[in-house]
Formats: structure tokens, sequence, C-alpha cells
């Protein structure tokens, strides 16, 4: 389970950074937002996706080697951009289309952080 939750998460990581990459402006214009500038602050957030998306590979291959990987990608990092998201919008009145960014990082934090409960090393 935990191989396929982090091939997952290495897609949607890897696919969404792409996107800010190669083409920042229809991304943010599919948002209802403008596109950042200067056009550094979008490519520095798509190489951090891509690298957190390649990261994946390796608990994709080998999760029980990998689980902090996991632990801190998954549950941490991606439940904290959620919660961030959410509050963003509550406080700061951000685009309620960033509500589907909260959504789809909460789930893939709510399923690591139930894969990682449930596969533990000592119940293989």
């Amino acid at each position: 389970m935990l191989s396929r939750i982090a091939a997952i998460s290495g897609l949607y990581d890897g696919i969404v950074g792409a996107l800010l990459l190669c083409v920042p402006g229809w991304l943010a214009s599919a948002f209802g937002v403008p596109p950042a500038s200067p056009r550094i602050f979008s490519d520095l957030n798509a190489l951090f996706l891509l690298a957190v998306g390649i990261g994946y590979y390796l608990p994709c291959k080998d999760p029980v080697r990998y689980r902090g990987y996991l632990w801190v990608m998954g549950p941490f990092l991606k439940g904290a951009g959620a919660v961030a998201f959410v509050v963003d919008y509550l406080v700061r009145g951000s685009p309620a289309s960033f509500l589907l960014f909260a959504a789809s990082d909460g789930a893939l934090a709510l399923v690591t952080l139930y894969g990682l409960l449930v596969e533990r090393p000592g119940k293989l």
C-alpha cells in the first residue's frame, strides 16, 4: 500500500510542479489569480514540487527503508500545506479555487498517515 501511496503522491507533486514550471500563466489563470511576479517565485515552487515528487521514487521502491520521507512529506508537509491553504482562504481571502489544493494535499496527507500506521515495520 505504501508503495502505491508514494507513487500517487510523487505523480501529483511532479504534475503540479511541471505545470507550474512550464505553463505558469495558464495555471494561474485556471485558479483565477495573476501569475507570480517576478516569475522566479513560481519557478522555485515548481522546482521544490519536482524535487519532492522525484524524492517519492525511493519510498515507492522501498517504503520500509524510506518511511521517514513519507512521514515528512506526507502527514507533515501535505498536512501543513492543507491547513495553510484553508487558513489563507479564511484569513487573507485567497480564491476558493485554492481549496482544491487543500483538499488534495489533505487527502494525500491522511491516506499517507493511514498507510504508515497500518503498515508498521513490525506488522509486515
